[in-house]
């Protein structure tokens, strides 16, 4: 099953709506700072279609704000402080976009990664622990042996000081 290519500039342009609609009424301006700032390295990215770097730094900036959105969901979220109708309706809505948005953020996160590895990147993570290689290039065959490396005689060398009439050089 081939997974389908979205484009980066829908990416971009989906949260960045998401996230005009999700700062109208009662999240900080930290929420709409952080994620326009993601945005900003999403235009980067759109911008040099060859960097791999634009496209995993936007990849790791959306991870970022998934954990900030959810802090600040945890925090500014409030209890009954949109007391009329007309407040009530603009805080439902902004609330609605802003988790709309943070519930797409994986989903995107998975086509950005896509995009990553198309574009060449390949990002291993190594914790230092040592792992086993299947890379056996570095290593030579024990039945072939390089004659170059290695004497033709290394334990006979009585013979090679000799001279040919039998005579022994001091």
């Amino acid at each position: 099953m081939e997974i389908p290519a979205i484009n980066l500039k829908a990416i971009v342009l989906v949260h960045w709506l998401f996230t005009i609609w999700g700062s109208m009424a009662w999240l900080p301006s930290s929420f709409a700072w952080g994620n326009f700032s993601v945005l900003a390295v999403g235009v980067w990215a759109i911008a040099q279609r060859d960097s791999i770097d634009a496209v995993l730094m936007f990849l790791m900036g959306m991870v970022v704000t998934i954990l900030t959105d959810i802090i600040h969901f945890g925090i500014y979220y409030p209890i009954n402080d949109f007391a009329t109708e007309s407040r009530r309706d603009v805080f439902r809505f902004s609330a609605g976009m802003a988790i709309l948005s943070l519930l797409l953020k994986p989903v995107s996160c998975f086509f950005v990664y896509q995009m990553y590895r198309e574009r060449g990147g390949d990002y291993n993570v190594n914790f230092g622990f040592p792992s086993v290689s299947r890379n056996r290039e570095a290593y030579q065959s024990i039945d072939q042996q390089d004659e170059s490396t290695s004497p033709a005689n290394p334990f006979n060398q009585a013979q090679d000081a000799k001279q040919p009439g039998g005579d022994v050089i001091c």
